[in-house]
C-alpha cells in the first residue's frame, strides 16, 4: 500500500475519533462533559498502541489513556465481539475514581482488529463526593476494577445496579456510562466500514506507518535542538502544607525526559497524583513546546520520558487519596517550562492559573419545597503571557475544557451566578500582559443552603512572571462580610451567603516598560486595567 494511501487513512482514522467525541458530548447527562468537555476518544491497534485521538478532549485524559488500554488487555485475555469494558482505577486510567474509562474491542470479519477508547468526568460516583477531603482512596467513591460493562452485547444490569445505588446523581451516572459506550459503538462502525472501503483486514500495517513516522518525526524535532538539562521549581499552595514542584528536563539527542526527583511527599489529603496523570501533564509540555504539530500517538509520545520518585506527591501509590489530583498535576507544565526555558529561551509561557478554577456546590433545602442537587461548575483564569502574545483571558491551559456557561449551571440546580465577568488588573504586567482571571458571585436560591467543595490554589502562590515580567493576581474567595473562604475542602455555608471567587491572572512577559504605548491604550479602553495599575506600572 501507498504512503499516500496509509496518509488518507490515518487522517480518516482522526475524523472518526473527533466523531466519537461529539457523539459523546451529545449524548453524555453530566454538564462537566457536556458543556467543558472534560473528556477524551482514541483507536488503538489490536496490541493496545494509541494510533489517534481526538481534538476535543483533554491532554490528562488522553495522555493517560495511551496507557490505559494495555491494562485492559492484560486484565481481559478473552475478548469477544459486543463486548464493552470500563473501569475507574486512578493507576490504570486516568487519575481519579471520578474519570470514567470505556474500552470496547474491535472485531472485522471475527478478527480482533483494534480497540475504541473514551474516558469522561462523571458528577458524582459516591464516597465523600468531589472533593480533596478524604484520607485515602476508599473514601472518594466507587472503585471500579477493569470489568464487563457488556457481555456479547449484552448489558451487566447487576453493575449497573450497583452504580445506581452508590451515586447522588444516579441518573447522570448510569446515563454518563451508557454514552461512553455508544460513542465507541459509532467509531467501531466507521472503524469497519473504513477497513472494508479500503479492502484490508486490519489495522497492522497504517498502525505502523503512523507510529514509525511520528516517532521519527518527533525524534527529529528533538535532534535539532540542543542538548543539555536544567531544573526548576514551583511552589504552589498545595492542602494541609505548600507544595514544592521540583523537576530536571534533560534533552539527550532524540530523547527528552523528565524527573521530579526533589518534589514534595504525599498530602494527607486528595490532592495526591498517580505517575500515569503526571506523565501525561510533562508529556503534553514537552510536546507543545517542542513537536506541537506531530499527531499525538504512541510513535509520537514515545521519545519523551517521565520519572518521579515513588511517595512523592507527583508519583502517589494507592491507597492515596487522589480526587483533586487535577489540582497539582496541571501545574506540572509551568515547572516543566520554567526548566524548558532554560534550555529554550524565547520559546515557553509565563506561569498561567495552571489548576482549573472548579467547585462542587452540594445544595441542600432548608425547608420542604427544596431540591437537593449536586452541582460541579468548570472555570478558569488567565493564563501567562507568550514571548510574543498575550496571555488568553479566562482560559484553561493545560487542560483545555471549557468554561461552563452559567445557564447551564444554573439548570443543574437551585443556584444563582449573580455575577461573572473579568477581573481587571488580574493579568500580570509585562510586554506581553498576562492573561485575566474572572469573578464570579454564587448564592444558593432562596429555601436553600450548600456545602462548598473548594478546588482552588494560588491563592498565596500567585503565577511568576517570565523575563522580567509581573506576577498574575492570586485567588481569593469571600463572603459578603469580608470573611476569606479556603481555598481546597467542604466548607457549609448558611442560607443567604453569597462568595465571591476571584479567579488568578497569568503572568507577564517581559518588562513592563517595553509594552506598546497602542497595547497600554486598547487594556485600559477594554477595562483590561485601570489607570492606577497603569501608572504603578510605569514608575516600577
Amino acid at each position: 500500500m501507498t504512503d499516500i494511501a496509509h496518509q488518507v487513512m490515518w487522517t480518516r482514522l482522526i475524523s472518526i475519533v473527533e466523531e466519537q467525541a461529539q457523539a459523546l458530548i451529545r449524548t453524555a447527562f453530566s454538564t462537566s462533559v457536556r458543556e467543558a468537555g472534560d473528556l477524551s476518544a482514541g483507536v488503538y491497534d489490536a496490541a493496545g498502541r494509541m494510533l489517534a485521538q481526538a481534538v476535543t478532549g483533554t491532554p490528562g485524559h488522553v495522555n493517560a489513556m495511551a496507557d490505559a488500554v494495555p491494562h485492559f488487555i492484560d486484565a481481559i485475555p478473552e475478548m469477544i465481539e459486543g463486548d464493552v469494558y470500563l473501569t475507574n482505577d486512578p493507576w490504570k486510567g486516568t487519575g481519579h475514581l471520578h474519570d470514567i474509562t470505556v474500552v470496547t474491542p474491535v472485531f472485522h470479519h471475527g478478527t480482533h482488529v483494534g480497540f475504541f477508547a473514551c474516558t469522561a468526568h462523571v458528577t458524582d460516583i459516591g464516597g465523600r463526593g468531589f472533593g480533596a477531603d478524604g484520607n485515602s482512596v476508599f473514601e472518594e467513591g466507587l472503585y471500579l476494577p477493569i470489568c464487563h460493562f457488556a457481555r456479547a452485547g449484552v448489558v451487566e444490569e447487576t453493575l449497573v445496579r450497583i452504580l445506581a445505588a452508590n451515586s447522588r446523581e444516579p441518573e447522570q451516572l448510569v446515563g454518563d456510562v451508557h454514552a461512553l459506550a455508544t460513542c465507541n459503538e459509532i467509531g467501531r462502525r466507521r472503524l469497519t466500514d473504513m477497513l472494508d472501503e479500503f479492502a484490508i483486514a486490519d489495522l497492522s500495517e497504517v498502525a505502523d506507518f503512523i507510529i514509525d513516522r511520528s516517532r521519527s518525526a518527533t525524534e527529529a524535532a528533538i535532534a535539532a535542538l540542543p542538548n543539555g538539562s536544567a531544573r526548576a521549581e514551583m511552589r504552589i499552595d498545595g492542602f494541609t502544607a505548600p507544595v514544592d514542584i521540583a523537576v530536571a528536563v534533560t534533552i539527550a539527542d532524540t530523547t527528552v525526559s523528565c524527573d521530579f526527583d526533589g518534589t514534595s511527599g504525599l498530602d494527607p489529603k486528595g490532592i495526591n497524583v498517580p505517575l500515569v496523570y503526571t506523565k501525561a501533564y510533562a508529556c503534553y509540555a514537552l510536546k507543545v513546546a517542542i513537536a506541537p504539530d506531530i499527531p499525538n500517538n504512541t510513535g509520537s509520545l514515545a521519545p519523551f520520558r517521565t520519572t518521579a520518585p515513588q511517595g512523592s506527591i507527583v508519583n502517589a501509590p494507592p491507597p492515596a487519596p487522589v480526587a483533586l489530583r487535577h489540582v497539582i498535576g496541571h501545574m506540572i507544565p509551568d515547572a516543566v517550562f520554567g526548566a524548558l526555558d532554560q534550555l529554550l529561551p524565547g520559546t515557553v509561557p509565563a506561569e498561567g492559573a495552571g489548576a482549573l478554577c472548579n467547585f462542587m456546590m452540594s445544595v441542600v433545602p432548608t425547608g420542604p419545597d427544596g431540591r437537593r442537587a449536586e452541582i460541579l461548575s468548570f472555570n478558569s483564569g488567565g493564563a501567562g503571557a507568550r514571548p510574543g502574545l498575550d496571555g488568553l483571558n479566562a482560559t484553561a491551559f493545560p487542560s483545555g475544557v471549557m468554561t461552563m456557561p452559567v445557564e447551564a449551571v444554573e439548570q443543574a440546580g437551585p443556584v444563582i451566578f449573580w455575577r461573572k465577568e473579568l477581573r481587571a488588573d488580574s493579568g500580570g504586567a509585562g510586554r506581553m500582559r498576562g492573561g485575566l482571571g474572572q469573578v464570579m458571585e454564587i448564592e444558593a436560591r432562596p429555601g436553600h443552603r450548600f456545602d462548598l467543595s473548594a478546588m482552588f490554589d494560588r491563592l498565596h502562590h500567585p503565577a511568576r512572571g517570565r523575563a522580567g515580567g509581573g506576577d498574575g493576581a492570586p485567588t481569593a474567595i469571600l463572603t459578603q462580610d469580608g470573611t476569606s473562604l479556603a481555598g481546597k475542602g467542604r466548607q457549609s455555608l448558611a442560607e443567604g451567603t453569597r462568595v465571591t471567587l476571584r479567579f488568578p491572572g497569568g503572568g507577564g512577559y517581559g518588562p513592563p516598560a517595553e509594552r506598546d504605548p497602542e497595547a497600554v491604550a486598547r487594556d485600559l479602553r477594554l477595562g483590561y486595567v485601570t489607570s492606577d495599575t497603569v501608572a504603578r506600572d510605569d514608575e516600577g
